[in-house]
């Protein structure tokens, strides 16, 4: 059956038909609906994991146990499961076993545009690239059966673009893959070193073999142009580009493995073409490929190596005209990211800035609170580095910082990797203030479950971690919980344990604003005749509030009433 399928929903689909039974993942953008929509199909166990080393790990071990696994992550979330994937490569798979990993060029929703085709060549691990929702389906169906065939985990690699772009795929129906045996195998599967050095011949030789399937495989294909003036190597999105510009006007080579890259197939495409030309995003992977061929080619001397591609920049670089639908020319005006109306994080945030707090952030929808009027954060590195960074910022400046330097952290982003921060705090005794911004759930990736929330991922009640017990747990005296719309407790919180001699935790708890159980106060108004236009409501920045004609006003299709900007207001002008 032919339908219009979005990228990660076509993945999903194709994990399903490959008979795929468990799939362990974090949420990441843009990589999130493939595990959403394959938790819809009865026969997939699926499951939100503390982070993306455990995701893998687990997926691992059911590929150990004989069933067909699956893990998905975001580009950097790959960097959290670099250990396991490097020394999966010496073990192998019982059972198929494919991690979906989703870039993100153009930083749409991340901290940075790493390529990683590069986790594929160290690791030297075959990767797929597809161009569109039909091959998002039939490569990870085909994952399944190089993973099988060639002993190895696949990476399956997204985009942005193909992710959370629509087009037509042809379903089929599911195919069960009988359980594989388990059979004690300490020499493939025990990677201490008198094992796992045997095990590093059994990877090249691997390779070699991969390279000779990429020689012939249907998914590395030549489309033949009307003139052989130029030849285009490409793949994933960029392919799509370099099809709308140039349309059959120009040969291409249209790679669907990325890793490892044929010899011969390129050599052959070169000698045919007048002058060869690589486009692909971000880093020069195939060019450098070609390169070490000994081929002349052209790529990132004329296309940038940062920054995501398009139609209008392919046709301005290389010379071409859009052939297919219509460049967009107009300037589409900025949208400027903010937190929402009624967030829980803004009263918390407005308190650290006011106190003129040093704060060491973290990664998630409260990292706007770096965003002025607020501008309450200084650092922003990676999950759970906020934690770490404090203790360190606290150890190399001691009584300087530790009164007047914080840490914030997610509910989500602690249970993925704060907790060995905090411990290392407790451990090495830094005298530092973290605050846990509880949100009860995982809000930038929208709205995902989490080990703190109570629920997994199809919604039902699951394990809850209790995090007042567990930083108690874990060596802290002093944990307090504070509700971050009552700006004097949160005052108070903030300056008493500042002031403390010793290492605290501050919770910030109060549910997601947008969450649909969440009951909402009604909006507030504003009395014109008592406000004086003083602006000080502005100064939380709630997109809720503006000012017309010199007075404050509230959009009563945003506000939810929690009040804060109320408690700002020294004439009692708002109700």
């Amino acid at each position: 059956m032919k339908q219009l399928m979005l990228g990660n929903a076509a993945v999903a689909r194709g994990l399903y038909e490959a008979g795929c039974c468990v799939i362990s993942s974090y949420p990441g953008t843009p990589s999130t609906e493939i595990t959403e929509e394959a938790v819809k199909y009865p026969e997939i166990y699926c499951e939100w994991a503390p982070n993306e080393k455990v995701a893998m790990e687990s997926a691992f071990g059911a590929s150990l146990a004989g069933k067909r696994s699956f893990c998905a992550m975001k580009h950097v979330g790959l960097n959290v499961a670099a250990d396991p994937l490097y020394t999966m490569a010496y073990t192998g798979v019982n059972a198929g076993m494919v991690i979906g990993v989703a870039d993100d060029p153009g930083m749409h929703s991340s901290q940075n545009e790493q390529d990683s085709r590069h986790y594929a060549r160290a690791a030297k691990v075959p990767m797929l690239e597809p161009s569109d929702s039909a091959e998002a389906l039939e490569f990870a169906r085909l994952a399944y059966e190089l993973s099988e065939r060639f002993d190895t985990p696949v990476l399956l690699k997204m985009c942005t673009r193909i992710a959370h772009s629509q087009s037509v795929v042809e379903t089929s129906p599911r195919t069960e893959a009988e359980t594989k045996p388990y059979e004690k195998n300490i020499q493939k599967y025990v990677m201490m070193p008198g094992n796992a050095i045997r095990r590093h011949p059994f990877v090249e030789e691997r390779t070699r073999k991969l390279q000779q399937w990429a020689e012939t495989a249907p998914i590395n294909r030549v489309e033949p142009g009307r003139n052989h003036e130029i030849g285009i190597i490409t793949s994933s999105t960029s392919y799509q580009y370099v099809k709308e510009v140039f349309g059959d006007t120009v040969s291409v080579l249209k790679l669907g493995m990325t890793n490892p890259l044929p010899v011969k197939l390129i050599g052959d495409f070169a000698r045919k073409v007048e002058k060869l030309v690589v486009v692909e995003e971000l880093d020069p992977i195939i060019e450098n490929h070609c390169k070490a061929l000994g081929l002349a080619v052209s790529g990132k001397d004329v296309l940038p190596i940062e920054g995501e591609f398009s139609q209008n920049l392919i046709a301005a670089k290389l010379g071409g005209t859009i052939h297919t639908g219509r460049a967009i020319e107009d300037t589409i005006p900025p949208r400027p990211p903010v937190m929402c109306a009624g967030c829980p994080h803004r009263g918390l945030f407005y308190t650290l800035s006011k106190n003129k707090c040093t704060v060491l952030g973290d990664i998630g929808c409260y990292t706007l609170g770096a965003v002025a009027p607020l501008a309450a954060m200084d650092m922003t590195l990676c999950m759970g580095a906020s934690i770490s960074a404090v203790h360190g910022f606290n150890k190399a400046r001691g009584a300087e910082s530790e009164g007047k330097t914080v840490a914030v952290i997610g509910d989500s982003t602690f249970m993925h990797s704060g907790m060995t921060g905090l411990a290392n705090i407790a451990y090495n005794q830094s005298n530092s203030t973290v605050i846990i911004l509880d949100n009860s759930i995982t809000g930038m990736t929208g709205h995902q479950q989490n080990p703190t929330t109570g629920y997994n991922i199809k919604g039902d009640p699951a394990g809850r971690i209790d995090l007042e017990a567990l930083c108690r747990a874990m060596g802290f005296n002093r944990v307090r919980v504070v509700d971050p719309y009552d700006l004097k407790a949160c005052d108070a919180a903030v300056k008493e344990e500042l002031a403390a001699s010793e290492p605290s935790v501050i919770i910030s708890r109060r549910p997601c604003a947008l969450l649909k159980y969440v009951k909402h106060n009604p909006p507030l108004t504003v009395d014109t005749a008592k406000c004086v236009g003083c602006k000080s409501c502005m100064k939380i920045g709630c997109p809720a509030i503006s000012i017309r004609e010199g007075k404050a006003h509230v959009d009563a299709t945003l506000c939810v009433g929690c009040g804060v900007c109320e408690q700002l207001c020294g004439v009692k002008a708002f109700g």
